[in-house]
Formats: structure tokens, C-alpha cells, sequence
């Protein structure tokens, strides 16, 4: 039997000898306390300030876990991660729960990890806990990820005189993108593909010399804390989940995190494919070379963000939190079992404050050690309030503009929840009026349809950064409103409007991929004019990584999973580290004309700050009565003046009067960008799909 298979069999059994035979109830419940929430609300009363983690002090090193449920707790330490059995540290409970223990010596690249033994549990000897606070660890590449802890020195990288970047929000043009994918294709040209040092090679097709030439200022990196790569078995089952889904038995977004402090070593690593039954991340290289990256971003002024998940941790794992104490870091139901309203089997406790400031310095840490300029927060409606106002409090204190957005769902929905605390929010009411729902049925407005409520007024307000002012907004002031159209969930753009004029069916087999991402007349007009839109509202812009030539997700004919729906567009590529995600760079050239309008409007919206910083009342809004797919404004900041105006409908013209004066064409439904295109006075025609911007001279 496959060696996998094994770890996995004899896991099952450990697990539910784990899971089994304890059950508790989680302070979530809306029942009566019991004793075991009781327990719970005791022990969060509790807080220590002590230092967490494994530091170096004054000659030796220190090792300190917060485990307030446990009965005992041993530091393992090896000498290298392969060995099954470590030399074993017993550790002191502290009367707030922090188990400690120090070995003499400055201990720098030693793996470890911790033995956690609970009450009425048999104490495994096989599960090696990782340290929640490590600032890098080593990963064993199969199902359940086992990994080691390494102490690292810290604070001594030469920054260069490297600060973060300073940029209010409204200035914001991010470009989301995962680091493997956006150079791991051979036409990046990049020597270390899909790594952190490929991505800001100089002189390359793709990495850094790309996104610069774009003219984004800021990157959103896909999660790059330490993640679970691999999920369970394809076509077998693990703890009552059966994986019907995955037959990659990968996860390569990386929305698993498996340690808040550490960045994740296979992007490190100049492999073509993940190596199974290795361990990654041995020589903690990626420290390093996380540094390096931000660095060579700000040195080109381009700000560094990060998504990072704190809702949960990897689901699958074993040695992690879940072992550490489930009870206290863990949202359980009335049976011990976990929540998950993440609809990833494990809601994390943010309210706990230990758990609470695990995050807070986690963030910090992000901040100070690797000059981190901002964090996107997945799912931020499953941390509690208390939590996201002290993470922003704290953050601010070190970088004044530091960025915090997040998705404003997960266990409810309240983007404004998140304004009024100063939070921006993704604005899926601009995706979804302006593009649609869906690409089958629930088609938006650069459709000439009306998705849902959507109406001429609610597309003006997103024009204004869709403000609780009007109808149905959402947001204190612009600044909060993340204005997309495509990102790393559901179709592309592109492929959203492919299939959502037609010329692709959902279940069709594309064998010529090239023909497949050539724009139509159409669909170039299509895909203009939401950029358009897009990049002339109020708020914070953002556009996922490709969005600015149409890129195409269509899975592989040639890849030697079983997956049905191989040569298919795919809108949930979270499990596939192949073609399907890679940023193919000859699909630029072949759609140039749509990434040139884009660097065209990135350099528009640089320059001016009317589509930036104007204020409500600065935008005068035109009324075309036989057109309610027609709409334009004037819109006024300092001594610019703009007339921008779109049209909708996809089979009538629109003829618009101008307000006095001589206008200058800066945008047309060919060419975006800074440079006159020509002169209009008192009308213009604007053709069936298409926008037009204009700037008085």
C-alpha cells in the first residue's frame, strides 16, 4: 500500500480517538451555559502578557504555549524534521495556562513542536503539535501535513531603509494575484518560476516588470501565510467527508492556513510541481525571500497587501490548534462538534482573547517584520467586533494608512458594519448591477439587463461609491467601497461574458485555447466598458490578475487527474496548480488591444484626481429619458473637469449634448489614456456598449 494511504488510515484512527471521546459546547450557543461554556467564560478571564512563541534570550531559548485546558504539555525538539521520535522537554503551567520550558543555548534553526496531553485523553505520542507563534516552519507533504516549528533569528535583515508605503485609500489601484501563478508559466520568461524571488526577477516578461508596466500601485497577494497544500484522498473519506470534489487533492489558493506568523515555503521552492512525501520549508529560506519581495515592490512603489485568513485555520491538518485545545480556540456546537459556517469544518473563537491576540499580534507582526502595507480579511464576518476594532486600532499606530478591507460576509452580511469602523469591504453590489450575478441567468447592466434591484439610480450611487446616503448603500464614504469586477471566486470577466453572450457554452470542450481567449468585436466592447466604469467610480479600485486581457480559466485536456469537466471554463480554480491558474502571458499579446485600454485607464484615474477624490456633490448627473441604459455625468475637482458617459444598450446609439465649452476625447471605445484624441463641441455620439470620456479643455 502507498505510503499516503497508510499515514492516512492510521490517522483516521487517531483522529476520531481524539475527536470522540470528548464533548463539549460552545459559547455560541444560544442554550443555557452548561459547565463546560461556564469553564470557558472563566478561562477567558484569564490573559497573560507573556511572550509567546520561541524567542532567544540572554543565552538561551524559550518555548511557551498557551494551552489553558491541558494536563500536560512536553517541547519535542529534533534535529531534523525527519525523525518520528524527538527528545522530549516537560514544561510548567503558569496559573493564566501558559506552559514554558528553556534550553540552554541560542538554539537558531532548530526544528521542535509540542506533545499536548487533555484530560480523559489518551496522550498520542505520534501527533506533534506545531507553535501557533512560529515564524517559519517545515511541512511533510501529504494529506494530514505534518510539520515541525523552527526557531529563527529575527530583526536582522537589511531592510535598506525600506518604509511602508504611505497612500490614502482613495488612491488605490490593486492588482489581486496568487505568487505561483503569476510567473509559473514559461512565457513569464522568469529563471525561479512560481517563487517569491521569480516574481521580482527584472527584466522579464512577467513578475514585477509586468505589473509596473501595467501602472497598478499596489499588490493584493493571495494567502502566503503557511497553508495546507494538500487536501484528503480523491474518491475516499476522512472523518465522516467523503472527497467528491477534488480530484487534485490540492488547495492552491491557499485559504488553509496552517501558521498565522510563517510564510508559506513552496513558494520558495523552483518546482514545477509540489513533491509529495517531502519536507518543504527545511532551511526556512522563505523568510528571506518574503522580505526581498516587499522590498523590490516598494522599491518601485507599489504597495504590498496581503490576504490572510483568521476565520479558521487548514481543516484537515493534524497537530495544530485543533489538538492544542479545541475547546478554547474552537466555535463548537451543543455536541463538541466544530461550526462552520466558513464552510471549512473549523470556525475559529476570535472572541476568546487569547485567540484575540494571537491575531492582533499576528497582524503586527506581518506589519513590522516583513513591512506588510495592508491586509484583505477573508470572510471578516465571522471575526467578532471587538477584534477587527482593537486589529485596526493597534495597526494603525505603526502605519497610520495601513489598508484593512475585507470580504463583509461569513455568518452574516454588514458591509456597513465595517465602515463604521473605519474598514474597507468588497462592493459585490457594483459586481453584480454592473456585470451580473451570473453569466447564464442573471445578467447585468454592460448586458443591457437589470440584475436583481438594480435600476439607473443604483448605478449612479455606484458611480459615488455607493454611499449610505442613497438607496441601498453601503458604505460612510468612498474610501470603504472595494470596487471590482472579477476576482480570485467565480468566472473571470472575461470568461463571465463569453458565456454570457453565448459564444461559449458552459459544458463545452475548448480545445483551441488560443481561439477561445481572442475577443469578439463584442466582447472586447464588453469588456471595455466595465473597465470603464469601473475605473471612473469613487472608491478603492481593484482588478484581479489577467482581468486586463480577458483571461481565460479553462482546465487542461492533458492533465492526468479525473476531473469531468477537463477543457470546461472553470469558476472555482481553488484546487488547480496547473494551466487552469497560471498566468499565460502570450494571452496578453493576443488580447493587447484590451490591456493597453487598461493601462490607458490605470494611468487616467493616476493622473486625475476627479475619478478619485471628488465629492458627492461635485458630480452632476445627465438625464437621457429614452435610453435607461444610458448614463453620464459631469463631474468637477479643483480645475478639472470631466464628462464621462456610458451606453448600455447593446443596439441603440446614444447622442449626447455636452454642457459649454470645447471638450477634449480622452477615452473612446478604442483608446484609453492621457492624450487628446480628438475635440467635440456641444454633441457627441456614443455607440451601443461603449463609454467615452471627455476633459474640458
Amino acid at each position: 500500500m502507498n505510503l499516503k494511504y497508510q499515514n492516512v488510515i492510521i490517522t483516521i484512527i487517531i483522529l476520531f480517538t481524539i475527536m470522540g471521546s470528548k464533548l463539549y459546547v460552545s459559547d455560541q450557543s444560544k442554550t443555557p451555559l452548561t459547565s463546560i461554556q461556564k469553564k470557558q467564560k472563566e478561562l477567558d478571564k484569564l490573559y497573560s502578557d507573556k511572550r509567546l512563541g520561541s524567542f532567544v534570550e540572554k543565552g538561551k531559548t524559550y518555548f511557551r504555549l498557551f494551552t489553558p485546558n491541558a494536563e500536560k504539555v512536553s517541547l519535542l525538539t529534533f534535529e531534523q524534521p525527519e525523525q518520528t521520535v524527538g527528545n522530549e522537554h516537560p514544561m510548567i503551567r503558569d496559573e493564566n495556562g501558559v506552559w514554558e520550558t528553556s534550553l540552554d543555548g541560542e538554539l537558531y534553526g532548530l526544528f521542535y513542536g509540542f506533545k499536548v496531553c487533555h484530560p480523559g485523553t489518551p496522550c498520542i505520542e505520534d501527533i506533534v503539535c506545531i507553535d501557533p507563534y512560529a515564524k517559519a516552519v517545515t511541512t511533510f507533504n501529504t494529506y494530514f501535513n505534518p510539520r515541525r516549528s523552527i526557531v529563527i533569528k529575527e530583526d536582522d535583515y537589511d531592510w535598506e531603509g525600506d518604509e511602508w508605503i504611505q497612500r490614502d485609500w482613495r488612491d488605490l489601484i490593486i492588482y489581486e494575484m496568487h505568487i505561483r501563478d503569476m510567473t509559473e508559466h514559461s512565457s513569464s520568461g522568469v529563471t525561479e518560476r512560481g517563487t517569491y524571488h521569480g516574481l521580482i526577477e527584472k527584466g522579464k516578461v512577467g513578475g514585477i516588470d509586468y505589473i509596473k508596466n501595467l501602472g497598478v500601485n499596489a499588490v493584493e497577494l493571495l494567502p502566503a501565510q503557511e497553508f495546507a497544500n494538500v487536501e484528503i484522498p480523491f474518491q475516499d473519506s476522512l472523518n465522516g467527508k467523503f472527497n467528491h470534489w477534488n480530484p487534485y487533492e490540492r488547495n492552491h489558493w491557499g485559504y488553509m492556513t496552517a501558521a498565522f506568523f510563517g510564510p508559506e515555503s513552496y513558494y520558495s521552492e523552483n518546482v514545477r510541481e509540489l513533491e509529495w512525501e517531502k519536507w518543504s520549508g527545511k532551511d526556512a529560506k522563505a523568510v528571506t525571500d518574503f522580505k526581498d519581495m516587499v522590498k523590490a515592490f516598494h522599491n518601485e512603489g507599489i504597495a504590498v497587501i496581503m490576504d490572510v485568513v483568521y476565520n479558521h485555520i487548514s481543516e484537515y491538518e493534524i497537530g495544530n490548534l485543533k489538538q492544542i485545545d479545541k475547546e478554547y480556540y474552537f466555535r463548537l456546537d451543543e455536541k463538541g462538534n466544530y461550526i462552520a459556517q466558513s464552510g471549512c469544518g473549523n470556525d475559529f473563537r476570535t472572541e476568546a482573547p487569547m485567540a484575540r491576540r494571537m491575531i492582533v499580534e499576528s497582524v503586527l507582526y506581518w506589519m513590522k517584520e516583513y513591512h506588510v502595507d495592508g491586509f484583505r480579511f477573508d470572510l471578516g464576518k465571522l471575526i467578532d467586533w471587538e477584534t477587527l476594532e482593537l486589529i485596526i486600532y493597534e495597526a494603525k499606530k505603526i502605519n497610520p494608512n495601513v489598508i484593512f478591507v475585507c470580504e463583509p460576509w461569513g455568518g452574516g452580511y454588514d458591509p456597513a458594519g465595517f465602515s463604521v469602523r473605519g474598514w474597507g469591504a468588497w462592493n459585490d453590489q457594483i459586481r453584480n448591477g454592473i456585470k451580473g450575478e451570473n453569466p447564464f441567468d442573471g445578467h447585468g447592466w454592460i448586458f443591457g439587463k437589470w440584475y436583481g434591484n438594480n435600476s439607473p439610480a443604483r448605478i449612479r450611487s455606484y458611480v459615488n461609491g455607493t454611499l449610505t446616503k442613497d438607496t441601498l448603500g453601503l458604505f460612510q464614504k468612498p474610501d470603504h467601497s472595494v470596487n471590482y469586477l472579477e476576482s480570485h471566486d467565480g468566472y473571470t470577466l472575461g470568461d463571465f461574458i463569453r458565456l454570457g453572450l453565448g459564444d461559449v457554452k458552459r459544458d463545452e470542450i475548448i480545445k483551441d485555447i488560443d481561439k477561445n481567449v481572442k475577443l469578439t468585436p463584442q466582447q472586447l466592447k464588453l469588456n471595455k466598458l466595465a473597465a470603464l466604469f469601473l475605473f471612473t467610480s469613487r472608491g478603492i479600485t481593484m482588478i484581479h490578475s489577467g482581468q486586463e486581457f480577458a483571461r481565460s480559466k479553462v482546465i487542461p485536456l492533458n492533465i492526468p487527474e479525473q476531473d469531468s469537466h477537463k477543457g470546461m471554463i472553470d469558476h472555482n480554480s481553488y484546487d488547480k496548480d496547473n494551466e487552469t491558474n497560471y498566468i499565460n502571458f502570450n494571452h496578453a499579446k493576443i488580447n493587447e488591444e484590451l490591456f493597453n485600454y487598461y493601462k490607458g485607464l490605470i494611468e487616467l484615474r493616476k493622473t486625475y484626481k476627479a475619478f478619485r477624490r471628488a465629492h458627492y456633490n461635485d458630480v452632476k448627473y445627465f438625464n437621457f429619458k429614452d435610453n435607461p441604459f444610458a448614463m453620464g455625468y459631469s463631474v468637477k475637482y479643483d480645475d478639472e473637469e470631466f464628462a464621462v458617459l456610458f451606453n448600455a444598450d447593446p443596439k441603440t446609439f446614444l447622442e449626447a449634448e455636452l454642457p459649454e465649452g470645447e471638450w477634449e476625447v480622452m477615452v473612446d471605445e478604442h483608446t484609453a489614456g492621457i492624450n487628446s484624441i480628438k475635440t467635440n463641441q456641444k454633441k457627441v455620439t456614443v455607440n451601443s456598449s461603449t463609454g467615452i470620456v471627455l476633459k474640458k479643455k
